[in-house]
């Protein structure tokens, strides 16, 4: 792998490009032009790495495009020392920014070929502090639980029921949710802790008094793969 003056200059202009489109969190924007994308991506598009565009990665699977990846960050507000819970792998972009950030990141695939690589990849780079799991992302990542943080990074046909009582009280959760080939972003804030005597991690959204213990906001359309259930 091989990272020069050509490489980040082209990242330089992808972080004009993402700060003229409104993201504002300038730590995000300096981790995005210090990371090489192109390492994340197949050889073949590495001299388009730094467009404003998602690439096709092993599976039929994607990278997200870079505003996506910085717009999904910024919205879940991430802080140094955050237990953060990604659900879909890919490549290992999203979660290498994640981890940049002073995340402490728990990151699930459920596509083994995806997760090997992307495994290997994470393991040379050293990012940060990053955890990768082969698990179906509805599941979740109960053992792990409570994170401060949930990022889902497909569309979900609705809001993964295991996944919101996984938030620590005061967490976020951020998931495009949507059974179409467009997705709806919402934000779930957890307000108050459960209600129920079953524990957190195995209870979700519809378990709760949602007004009171869940916020839920919409923050625009987008478009994702599909999130599947099982292991492949």
């Amino acid at each position: 792998m091989e990272d020069n003056y050509y490489y980040k200059g082209l990242r330089r202009r992808m972080v004009e490009e993402l700060r003229r489109k409104g993201i504002k969190d300038e730590r995000i924007l300096e981790v995005m032009e210090r990371l090489p994308r192109h390492y994340f991506i197949d050889s073949g598009f590495e001299e388009q790495a730094y467009q404003d565009k998602p690439f096709p990665i092993d599976c039929g699977q994607t990278i997200s495009q870079p505003y996506t990846v910085a717009y999904q960050t910024e919205l879940l507000e991430v802080k140094p020392g955050d237990k953060v819970l990604e659900i879909g792998t890919g490549s290992g972009y999203q979660a290498a920014v994640l981890a940049m950030l002073g995340a402490d990141v728990y990151t699930v695939e459920r596509l083994r070929p995806l997760y090997e690589r992307a495994s290997r990849l994470l393991a040379k780079l050293r990012p940060g502090k990053l955890h990768v799991y082969l698990r179906d992302g509805f599941e979740g990542l109960p053992e792990r639980a409570p994170f401060d943080k949930i990022l889902v990074t497909a569309g979900a046909p609705e809001v993964p029921e295991n996944l919101p009582g996984q938030l620590a009280t005061g967490g976020r959760m951020v998931v495009p949710v949507g059974a179409g080939e467009v997705q709806e972003m919402y934000v779930i804030d957890r307000l108050s802790p459960a209600s129920s005597g079953r524990p957190a991690s195995q209870r979700g959204l519809a378990s709760f008094g949602k007004a009171n213990e869940f916020k839920e906001t919409r923050k625009g359309r987008f478009r994702f793969v599909p999130m599947l259930k099982g292991l492949e």
